[in-house]
């Protein structure tokens, strides 16, 4: 259950991944973000609202929630913090970069999860699953090669540095979630709706220092995709959450799977935005869809 739940997210996160390209493409980047915070807050506003005052909207749904202590409020800050940074970093990268170099980059991601999913939490993966790793290790070296010829440097263009720091702040936090939920037996649908709220409050911090003063050069347009960005990271969440509190689930193979949404951001790249060199990219993506179905079986 917690596989198809991983796939779906993975599914959702594809279409996140197009929603933000198309909302950036000539717009700044910083309130973009705040309103995808401040939408995805007013989204969980019920489920926050019901916990807390125990009106029993939710009571026996999927979407009943809990209160939490001081203590785990600080820890959901700390996710809040930890995703922001990664969310900055990839909003810059991907507003540059073409989503078929974005997608299979992100998909590197559960690598560095899988080794702190073995040194933290003593995790061990099968043959199939580890078959599954080392494939998509390779796919980072062909994109590499294939990104070489649109002229993008993998060691110095600074956008692909935005990415791949994004992809290791987005690893902490996946192992971040991993340790406050099965640790400290957080509910995951408080994770969720806090986090918003606290990812709220420290994005409007930084769009009041850093874009309020340059709003004339960095101007912001709206662009009706930037609803669809939270509609589309809330439900991906979501089903994330509940697939990381699964009974026997693991970090490292939910967030690998959770890379697979590489399928979508590859045909929505080729399709929307014509996007070149595909041919290439289409042996890197086979890999990762190799490697997804390997996991698939590894995990049953």
């Amino acid at each position: 259950m917690w596989v198809g739940a991983a796939f779906l997210s993975a599914l959702l996160l594809g279409f996140y991944d197009v929603a933000k390209k198309r909302s950036l493409a000539d717009n700044a980047v910083i309130p973009v973000l705040l309103l995808n915070t401040l939408f995805a807050t007013l989204l969980f506003s019920p489920i926050i609202l019901d916990a807390e005052l125990s009106l029993g909207w939710f009571d026996g749904t999927p979407f009943e929630s809990s209160r939490g202590t001081l203590g785990d409020h600080v820890l959901v800050a700390t996710k809040a913090a930890i995703t922001l940074s990664s969310w900055l970093c990839g909003y810059y990268a991907i507003k540059s970069l073409p989503l078929t170099i974005v997608g299979p980059v992100n998909a590197t991601r559960p690598v560095v999860v899988l080794l702190g999913a073995l040194l933290l939490f003593g995790e061990r993966l099968n043959a199939w699953q580890w078959s599954g790793v080392l494939l998509t290790i390779v796919s980072l070296y062909l994109l590499s090669v294939a990104g070489s010829r649109e002229s993008i440097n993998f060691r110095h263009n600074r956008h692909i540095w935005a990415l791949f720091a994004a992809m290791l702040l987005g690893a902490v936090s996946g192992l971040w979630d991993k340790y406050i939920i099965s640790s400290h037996s957080l509910d995951p649908l408080f994770v969720q709706s806090w986090f918003g709220v606290y990812q709220l409050a420290m994005m409007s911090l930084i769009a009041a220092v850093m874009w309020l003063p340059k709003r004339h050069i960095e101007k912001f347009r709206w662009v009706w995709t930037i609803p669809f960005i939270s509609l589309f990271v809330s439900a991906a969440d979501f089903f994330y959450y509940h697939a990381l509190d699964a009974e026997g689930s693991m970090v490292a193979v939910v967030s690998m799977i959770r890379r697979s949404s590489v399928i979508v951001t590859f045909i929505c790249g080729a399709l929307l935005f014509g996007e070149r060199n595909l041919r290439a990219k289409a042996v890197d993506m086979l890999l990762i869809l190799v490697g997804m179905t390997l996991l698939a079986i590894g995990s049953r």
